[in-house]
Parts: C-alpha cells; structure tokens; sequence
C-alpha cells in the first residue's frame, strides 16, 4: 500500500539512490550454501509494508542477524496470508490492550461498555512523542510507557479489591505490608497449597502482563514510525476530535465524557494521596501527643465503676447492616430481641448506640485502637504512631488506677504482638495460651463459646483479689463465614477437641466467598452465633458487678453490606446495677441491644472521652 503526496520522482522498487541496484526491503543476507528467499513471495504486513511517501521518510530497519529469524521468515513465506492474519490479529490486540488500560476504571462500578469507546488524551500524546522518536529513544519510551501502563492496572486491580474488602483504594505508601496479612488469610481460608498456587499464579500475572504491555506498546509505536504520514493524520484527527468534545462537553452519559483523561486524572489522584499520607504522619503524631487524661490521677479515673467487673468485648464485623439489611436483619434481630429477654429474666438491663467505625471490611486492629485511644486510627501508619507512643488507652486507665487486675482475651493472636505494651494490659491471652485443640473455623482459630468458657476458666471463675477489667475479640464471625461452629452443652466443650465434626460438616468458603447472597446469609448466622454466646456467658455468669460493653469494630465487606458508605457499628452497655445506666441517660440510647434507626451516631474515637467522664474521670491534659 503507498500514498503518493508529492510529485518528487521516487526511486523504483529495487533501485537504490545512487542508481545501483539494492536488494529487497524484506532481504534476509542468506548464509553461506542456502538460498535466498524469492523477493516475489514476500508479503506485505504491518511489520514489513513501506510507507512510500515524500513527506514521510520512511525509517530503514536494521537488517537482523544472518539466520536469526530464519524460521519465521520461512513460516511467513510458504503461509503469507495466515502471517499477515496474525500480524494484524497482534497488532489490534495490542492496540485493544493499550486503550483498555487507558479507559479502565479503578472502580467495578465504572467498568461499562461505554466507557472503553471513549477517545483517550494519554493515547494521542503518546502517539505523537513516538512518532517524532528516532528509533532508539521510541523503543526505550515505548517499552518505559508500557511498564507505566502495567503499573496502572495492577494499582486498578488493587483499588478494585480493597474496595470490595475495605471500602477504600490501596494506598501506595502504607499498604504493602498488608498482603502479609492476605497471604496468611489465604492459608486460613484455602489451605497452604492453594493460598502458595494462588500467590504463584499472581506473581506470574504480574509478570506477564508488565512484559506483554511493554512488547505492546513497543510494536504500535514501530508501526507508526514505518507508517508515519497515516499515523500523524490519524492523530491529528483524533486530537482535534477530542479538544472540540472536551471544549463543547460532550458526554455519553452524565458522568462519561467523549474526551477522557482518566489514566492522567488517576495518576494526579495518586500523586495527591502520597503527598496527604507523608503529611498527615508529622500532623497525627503531634495530635496523638495531646490527651484530655493524660495527667489525671489514679484516684480520679473511672471513679464511678470501681468494684466493677468490666468486660469490653468486640464482636467481629457486627455492623448496621447486620440490624438494617433486609435479608440479614429478619434472623439478627429475632436473636436480639430473644437475647434481650433472657437478660430481662436474668435481672440486666442494656442501653444501645451507633458508633462510626474508622475502618471498613477489615483490619480490626483500626478499629480497636480507635475505640481504645479516642483518636482516629484509619490507616496503618497512624496505628504504627500511635502504639509506639504513650497515649492513654481505656484499657490502660482502667490499669493505671490500680483498683482493676486487666487482662486481654485474643484468640486472634498467632504470633508475637509487639503492640501490646500500648494497650497497658497485666495479662494477655493469645490464641495459644487459651489451650484449645479442636479445628480452626478458616480464620477464626477457636468458636466464641470456647473463647468466653476459657476466660471464666482461666480468670473470671477464679478468686481475684481485685475486680478484673477484660478486653475480649471474638472471631466466630470474621469471613469468609464458613465453616461456622455451632453451639454445644457447655460441658461437653473440654479442650475444643467436639468441635472437629462440626468443622468436618461446615461449608466450603470458596462456595460463600463467590456469592453475595450466600455471603450475606452465612455473614448473618455468623452474628447470631456470636452474640448469642456472648448473651448466653453474661446471663450465666454474671452478677450484680458485672459491666459489659460490646460493640463491632467494622461493617463487613462490600458484597454484604453494598454500600461503602456507611460505617456504623452497634454498641451496647448492659449491666444489672440500674446507677450503671443512669450514668449515660443523657445520651439518647435505646433501652434494650438493639440500637433504633435514629439512635445517635458518634464517632468511635469519641467514646472514649465519653466513657471517662460519664464514669467519674476528671480531664487532666
């Protein structure tokens, strides 16, 4: 194919310059003793066609090493038409491939089909920087722009999973040390083999999509050059398209304009949020420093729960939806509503809340710290600030007055826990000092039935000198929610070891994991379980001394909840001393464990201020 535009006489085909005969464009020198290929069978393709033009001058392409492609060449020859199929197959999917990553939201709900017919500004300047490349540079900015392009997808493969997950985007600076975390969660929920297959196979992904990227972007630019005119008329065209779409507004729908940006938009995007974390860590670490309580005596903190049993118990992704969502709520609140009575008969009473969770799907520990330290802990680097500090936890008022023995129940726990200084507890619990031998239920190492029995075993039914104070985590309804333990007679528990037929029986969480209505339903038998063991402990072990607050630390993941948006746990403080309650009358709270729509919403890093005062701690900062 040629497109004359001048009428300077061009040399004819095989004639060079200077009027001797040259050899063919697509020539292989041949090696001594073979014969070269017929010039007559040699076939135009995208790779090989000349642009014959005067205003583009055509770029000469090094003749390859004798015999390096011999058997490619040999292949195109005897198939011409099959070669140049999958030339121009490779070339329209490297070009698909390029402008799919251009067009490709960060968001699930943004990937539509409209979206991909859109004209990409990152396109026709990319286009227009290797078109007037010599070769070198182009292949070296061709094969730099496609591992950008690579880098691009996958941070838009990781939005789109902290989204479902966490309800936020990966965070470029802080959140590489999670997929330690995600790999130990893959174990728990597929096994060792498949959690190692599952790494393999994304290592690879990674791998080869950065290189077939490059190699993309690599040839449509060597293309371009050997097409010149063609390619500098087709970017001017489109480039005028796309001023004039962007200058008049025109738009598909509301929110998909003709003239996109979106790779250069999320890419300041990001810009913008590495430049907000690195300053937001010298502003969180002089916030933290500033406490309310700080100074206050030990005589004058939690003044008004002295001789008091207080249990502080987490239930693991208890969230609004758990109460409002229509497929969840019918069977939670028919378990609320009976556990409620059965406190009723047992002589407690409960006041109920909403408290905003700073964190969302997942890492607890955010949700933990922010309840305990009354500051706002929504990312790993403000929980690295904060528990390297000194800052005042409840945990740890309640151990500095000296009128508590505190203690910390964590069946979550497999492995050192250097925070745990922060939290000023006398004792800690972890998941191998609580000495269950029965199955793990995928993450949750131990059923919270046998996680409240070995807190009464190992330190509540025991003769304590002073009234104890407990941190406890329960786990029965962290994902994937299957298997799930049932309740069994309480002294048929021993060492955990009746609950390998239940295990044994339970659900496969490969099966729950893949369906947002399975989820919702086993997410929801998840937190029946759970508070109804932990009703059932209260009722049966507590007594007029007994202060229990439980609430969630975060709703659970996007296919459950289907709203990001929303954040709010419940929270509960029952107790059988009627002046325990009259002490948070002024807050507005449901009678009862079921918080009401339109309780009142605080942000979990308030309570802890609140809780202080409202118990007889003076401020002191």
């Amino acid at each position: 194919m040629s497109f004359n535009t001048s009428s300077r006489q061009l040399p004819k085909t095989g004639e060079a310059t200077d009027g001797t005969q040259a050899p063919p464009e697509d020539s292989v020198t041949p090696e001594a003793g073979s014969e070269p290929t017929p010039a007559s069978e040699a076939v135009p393709t995208p790779e090989t066609e000349p642009e014959a033009t005067a205003e583009s001058a055509p770029e000469a392409a090094p003749a390859p090493a004798p015999g390096r492609f011999r058997r490619w060449r040999g292949w195109r020859d005897r198939y011409p038409r099959a070669a140049k199929a999958v030339s121009w197959t490779t070339t329209a999917l490297a070009t698909a491939l390029v402008l799919f990553t251009l067009l490709m939201s960060n968001n699930p709900a943004g990937i539509k089909p409209i979206a991909f017919v859109r004209i990409p500004v990152e396109a026709i300047f990319g286009a227009a920087v290797l078109i007037a490349l010599p070769r070198k540079p182009r292949i070296v900015v061709a094969a730099l722009a496609g591992l950008g392009l690579g880098a691009q997808m996958i941070l838009n493969f990781l939005d789109m999973g902290f989204l479902e997950y966490l309800g936020r985007d990966f965070n470029l600076v802080l959140d590489w040390a999670l997929f330690s975390d995600a790999q130990a969660y893959l174990q728990d929920t597929i096994g060792e083999t498949g959690a190692l297959g599952a790494v393999i196979a994304l290592v690879v992904f990674v791998l080869v999509l950065l290189v077939v990227m490059a190699l993309s972007v690599v040839r449509l630019g060597n293309i371009m050059a050997r097409h010149t005119a063609i390619a500098t008329r087709t970017t001017l065209v489109f480039g005028t398209v796309w001023v004039a779409c962007a200058a008049l507004g025109v738009q598909f729908t509301t929110d998909m304009p003709v003239a996109s940006g979106r790779s250069a938009n999320l890419l300041r995007a990001r810009m913008e949020a590495v430049e907000v974390t690195l300053k937001d860590e010298a502003e969180f670490a002089k916030v933290a420093k500033k406490d309310a309580f700080a100074n206050t005596p030990p005589d004058q903190l939690l003044t008004d729960l002295r001789g008091k049993d207080v249990l502080i118990t987490f239930i693991e992704s208890y969230g609004r939806s758990a109460i409002e969502d229509p497929v969840i709520s019918p069977g939670v609140t028919s378990v609320l509503t009976a556990e409620n009575e059965k406190l009723r008969k047992a002589g407690f009473a409960a006041e109920s809340g909403w408290l905003t969770s700073s964190t969302y799907g997942g890492n607890s520990w955010l949700g933990h710290s922010t309840f305990m330290s009354g500051l706002w802990i929504n990312n790993q680097q403000r929980y690295r600030t904060v528990t390297s500090g000194d800052h005042l936890t409840l945990t740890g008022a309640f151990t500095k007055t000296g009128a508590w023995r505190t203690v910390g129940i964590m069946p979550g726990i497999q492995q050192t826990w250097p925070e745990g200084k922060f939290y000023d507890l006398d004792t800690i619990y972890d998941s191998g000092d609580l000495g269950y031998k029965g199955p793990k239920f995928s993450w949750s190492t131990m059923p919270d039935q046998y996680t409240l029995a070995a807190f009464e075993r190992l330190e509540h039914g025991k003769k304590q000198d002073k009234p104890l104070m407990a941190e406890i985590v329960l786990t029965s309804s962290h994902q994937p929610w299957a298997p799930l333990p049932k309740t069994v007679p309480d002294d048929q528990l021993g060492d955990g070891s009746v609950f390998d037929a239940i295990e044994k029986e339970g659900k496969d969480p490969a099966d729950i994991l893949t369906s947002s209505p399975k989820s919702k339903e086993e997410y929801g038998k998840s937190i029946q379980y759970s508070v109804t063991s932990l009703i059932d402990y209260l009722a049966k072990y507590g007594d007029d001394n007994t202060v229990l607050v439980f609430l969630g630390d975060h709703q659970p993941i996007t296919r459950v909840t289907g709203d990001r948006s929303i954040r709010d746990v419940p929270i509960s403080i029952v107790a059988k001393d009627p002046k325990v309650l009259d002490k948070i009358d002024s807050w507005g709270w449901t009678d009862g464990l079921q918080p009401e729509k339109n309780a009142p919403v605080w942000k979990m890093s308030d309570f802890r201020d609140r809780f202080m005062t409202a118990y007889g701690s003076t401020p002191a900062p």
